[in-house]
């Protein structure tokens, strides 16, 4: 049997040397460790966000080289600033391979206390901005006769009804329908599109509902016991991402759960 050099063979299929990702959200905890984990595997990396600040510290934090890792300022429910990101990022780097969609807000109110403000800026957050972006990067790969990959953040509400987040859970499970419909609409194109399910991990928009009863009662629907790292998610964007390894993936929903949606009483 022939010996098999396993460092070439990992970065063969989970290198990402030349390719660039553009992640909207990037500037947050959960798609700030999944960029820094794709530009660790070679990526060249494009924040989007509202804050630079957070993006200049995502960086510092990274280390290395400047060059490939950048930050573009927009709002990702404005479709004339995210289609702004592409030409500029293009020039930047010579073309988009990976799109994270992962701008995103929650809400622990009532059902009944729901105003339509509210309502309209969660849903405005959570689904409008990746319908948006993905109308944008789809349009601009089929035109150019381009394959690429979304990876679309999705959440366990999207298949588990989760009390205290009507609002997110609803923009949620319409953000995996509008994956699904992609995914088959796009394959003919080489575009995959797929969806990460985190469980619970510890987000910045999910701190303020975690009181000490849902965190015990998170646990205690969760067989591994614990929540999730920020870093677990890394893995499975390199499988989704990576044009080998995640060559015929298309409308998934990769859950990162610790076990939770598997779970019943």
């Amino acid at each position: 049997m022939q010996d098999l050099d396993s460092g070439k063979f990992l970065w063969d299929v989970f290198g990402f040397e030349g390719k660039v990702a553009v992640v909207v959200g990037g500037t947050g905890v959960l798609c700030g460790a999944m960029a820094r984990g794709l530009w660790q595997a070679g990526c060249k990396i494009v924040l989007v966000g509202r804050n630079q600040e957070k993006a200049k510290a995502q960086f510092q934090q990274w280390g290395g080289a400047p060059e490939n890792k950048r930050f573009f300022k927009a709002d990702a429910t404005k479709k004339d600033q995210v289609a702004a990101i592409i030409p500029v990022v293009t020039g930047w780097f010579g073309r988009i391979n990976i799109w994270i969609n992962g701008a995103g807000i929650n809400s622990s109110t009532p059902y009944l206390e729901i105003t339509e403000e509210e309502f309209a800026s969660i849903l405005d957050i959570n689904l409008k901005s990746v319908h948006l972006a993905c109308q944008i990067i789809g349009k601009h790969w089929i035109d150019n006769g381009q394959s690429g990959c979304i990876i679309n953040m999705s959440s366990m509400s999207s298949i588990r009804p989760l009390s205290r987040v009507f609002t997110y859970s609803l923009s949620k499970a319409a953000l995996w329908s509008l994956t699904q419909n992609l995914a088959r609409e796009w394959a003919g194109y080489g575009i995959r599109v797929n969806a990460l399910c985190p469980g619970f991990l510890p987000a910045e928009q999910n701190r303020k509902i975690l009181d000490k009863s849902r965190i015990d009662a998170i646990l205690g629907h969760t067989p591994m016991g614990r929540f999730g790292n920020p870093d677990e998610l890394v893995g499975p964007t390199l499988l989704l991402a990576s044009d080998k390894a995640g060559s015929f993936i298309t409308g998934a929903n990769l859950v990162v759960d610790g076990g939770f949606a598997v779970t019943s009483i």
